[in-house]
C-alpha cells in the first residue's frame, strides 16, 4: 500500500519530531494537528509536513481531518496526571483513542500505527497511567474495523529533549542531594529515533499489522545506574541517596501535592514494574544510550561546548 497523506496526532512533541523526520519526503502530505501551530512552526522545515489548528478531542474535527488520508498515527500520551490522575490520563489514553477508532472506521482509513508503552495492562496494570494505556491498545484492536493497525510500546524513550534524562539533569541542577525513588526499578531505554524508524518500516510491511511490538535498547539500566550516569555527563557532583520502598512512597505522597508534581504515587506503583522486553514481538533497538545522551547532555552538548570555552578564558 503506497502511504502518501497521513495525519499525525501529537506530531509536535518530543517522539513527534523524529517521526516526522523518518517519514519526510516531498512525495508525502503529513499532515500534524495542533492546537497552536505557531509555536511549532520549525516543523514546517521537514518536507511535506504541514500544520493545521484543531482540537483533536472534537470527534466532529477528527472526522474532517480523517478524510481522505492513506494513515493515522497517534503520538498522544503523558505522564502528567494534572490533580486527577483518573480523569486526565483516560481523557488522553481512553476517551481519545475511542474517538480516533470511530473517525476511523467512518472515514475507512486504511492504516493506524499507535504508541502505547511496555507493561500496559487494562486489567492488572499497577497504576492509572498503565491501565489506561492498556484499555487504550485493547480499543485499538477492538474497533479497528477494517482499519489495519501497529501498536508500539516502547521502554524509557531518550532523545534531545526528551522527559526523562533531561528532567534527570534539570533536578539535579537544583539538588545538592538528591533521593532517588525506586532507585532498583529496571529499564532498557531505547532511542527515539530508533522508535521512529520501526514506525516508518511498519507502513511498508504488511506483517506489522495486528502486531503489538515490545521497543528496547540494547542495554539494561536501574534508575539509580540512570541519575548517577546524567549527574557524570552534565558534570554536577552530587551526593545520589538510593530511598528504600517505604521513603519511596512517602516522597511520592509528598512531592504528589505539590504544583507540577514531580513524583506521585501513580509514578511509584508504575515504576514497580521493570520496563523490559521479555515476550512477545520484540524489537532489540540498536542504539545505546552513550552513543546520543553525551551529545544533548554531556561535553558534546551546545550548553558543554560553550561552558569548556568559557573555561579556557
Amino acid at each position: 500500500m503506497m502511504v502518501q497523506t497521513i495525519c499525525v496526532l501529537g506530531g509536535s512533541g518530543f517522539l513527534g519530531q523524529h517521526v516526522l523526520s523518518q517519514l519526510a519526503s516531498p512525495q508525502r502530505m503529513i499532515n500534524v494537528i495542533t492546537r497552536h501551530p505557531y509555536r511549532h512552526r520549525h516543523l514546517l522545515i521537514v518536507p511535506g509536513v504541514r500544520l493545521i489548528k484543531a482540537d483533536i478531542h472534537d470527534p466532529a474535527t477528527l472526522n474532517r481531518l480523517f478524510s481522505g488520508v492513506d494513515a493515522v498515527i497517534n503520538l498522544v500520551g503523558s505522564f502528567d496526571e494534572g490533580r486527577h490522575p483518573d480523569t486526565r490520563l483516560r481523557h488522553l489514553h481512553v476517551d481519545l483513542v475511542r474517538k480516533i477508532m470511530s473517525a476511523c472506521r467512518e472515514q475507512r482509513v486504511a492504516r493506524l500505527l499507535h504508541v502505547s508503552t511496555l507493561n500496559a495492562d487494562a486489567s492488572n496494570g499497577p497504576s492509572e497511567y498503565l491501565r489506561t494505556k492498556g484499555e487504550g491498545e485493547n480499543l485499538v484492536h477492538t474497533q479497528a474495523g477494517e482499519t489495519q493497525t501497529t501498536i508500539f510500546r516502547p521502554s524509557m524513550i531518550f532523545g534531545p529533549q526528551d522527559g526523562f534524562l533531561t528532567e534527570f539533569a534539570t533536578l539535579l541542577r537544583f539538588s545538592p542531594v538528591f533521593f532517588v525513588p525506586c532507585p532498583g526499578f529496571r529499564c532498557a531505554p531505547v532511542f527515539a529515533g530508533d522508535v521512529a524508524a520501526c514506525m516508518a518500516q511498519a507502513l511498508k510491511q504488511r506483517h506489522s499489522v495486528g502486531k503489538r511490538y515490545d521497543l528496547c535498547g540494547p542495554k539494561v539500566y536501574t534508575l539509580a545506574q540512570l541519575v548517577r550516569y546524567t549527574a557524570t555527563l552534565t558534570g554536577q557532583r552530587r551526593l545520589i541517596v538510593p530511598l528504600p520502598d517505604g521513603a519511596s512512597r512517602l516522597q511520592a505522597r509528598l512531592l504528589g501535592i505539590l504544583p507540577g508534581k514531580p513524583f506521585s504515587m501513580d509514578r511509584y506503583h508504575t515504576l514497580s514494574l521493570d520496563s523490559l522486553c521479555t515476550s512477545g514481538e520484540n524489537t532489540r533497538c540498536s542504539t545505546p544510550l552513550e552513543a546520543i545522551a553525551p551529545k544533548y547532555l554531556g561535553d558534546d552538548s551546545l550548553e558543554g561546548r560553550l561552558n569548556h570555552y568559557r573555561s579556557q578564558r
